[in-house]
């Protein structure tokens, strides 16, 4: 998970969800558990990858919002703006090719940066949302793993969503505690919202 404190996470205490929201939210809230519980038993996972995520919670609460690059309400003020266009989410990062491929790209109008945005928005419409359907499984069955590997009907369960059986998925899920089993058919949606078949 990037650190962007407004990346959507859920903690879980045991297997009770504590809090679900922003990265920074969620980190506040874990904090705040642990300083009523210090041996509670608490995971963090991204909700795009189901992975778990480590957080720092040294320091106080301005402190670990500065580390995960966010503003708390009251240590909020304008910021110079930076380079780019931030407010349209615009991110640079480092594409690697080969010399044909830049060769193509300089021909082509409107320069490298736009007829790449163009490429992967052309692709992502003829996907037919099969990549968000394999992020989806793969951020479920991570999620699954760490807090139902041991249960029971998890096998079953995994074979479910990987065949994309929303039914027998929630046969063999209906042991696990609740907020694990919401959880996980949250995380099987994905950016789509829709249920498995």
């Amino acid at each position: 998970m990037s650190n962007n404190p407004s990346s959507a996470c859920t903690a879980f205490r045991g297997s009770s969800r504590l809090a679900s929201g922003s990265l920074l939210d969620v980190a506040l809230a874990v904090k705040a558990a642990l300083a009523a519980d210090p041996t509670a038993s608490i995971l963090t996972f991204d909700d795009a990858t189901g992975k778990v995520v480590d957080l720092d919670l040294r320091g106080s609460d301005i402190e670990i919002a500065a580390r995960l690059g966010g503003k708390l309400p009251e240590a909020s003020s304008e910021a110079p703006r930076g380079r780019g266009r931030p407010k349209l989410g615009v991110v640079a990062r480092e594409v690697t090719l080969l010399p044909r491929h830049w060769d193509w790209l300089s021909q082509q109008p409107g320069g490298a940066s736009q007829v790449l945005r163009r490429l992967v928005d052309d692709a992502r419409r003829n996907d037919g949302g099969r990549s968000q359907a394999r992020a989806a499984q793969a951020a479920a069955y991570a999620f699954m793993s760490a807090m139902a590997g041991d249960r029971e009907g998890f096998e079953e369960a995994s074979r479910a969503l990987f065949a994309g059986d929303g039914q027998r998925f929630a046969e063999h899920s209906r042991t696990w505690p609740e907020d694990i089993r919401t959880h996980a058919e949250k995380l099987m949606t994905g950016a789509t919202g829709q249920p498995l078949d």
